[in-house]
């Protein structure tokens, strides 16, 4: 199945690309997701997870628009075919 991740703002600045295609198993969920753009950037490691390898509230998730922590199963939620998620850091200003 194939999955788009998109990066936004630092994160896309930190990984040097905006968009990650990812072909993941039928059965994936937006962890797998998480995990899956960990091991092609690296260097977004220290910023996603914290000492004990578990997302930082400060990573937002979002599936096809609406926030994975609104979702019933959060980050265990099942994809599908041609869902989008996106990575968005905290924004600031006024």
């Amino acid at each position: 199945m194939i999955i788009t991740a998109n990066l936004i703002a630092t994160f896309k600045m930190i990984a040097g690309t905006r968009e990650v295609v990812l072909d993941l198993p039928a059965d994936s969920n937006l962890q797998d997701v998480v995990k899956a753009v960990l091991e092609a950037h690296p260097k977004l490691r220290k910023h996603w997870l914290n000492e004990k390898g578990e997302l930082r509230g400060h990573v937002h998730v979002f599936l096809n628009g609406d926030d994975a922590n609104t979702l019933p199963l959060k980050l265990d939620t099942i994809l599908h075919p041609a869902d989008e998620v996106d990575f968005i850091p905290p924004v600031a200003g006024g």
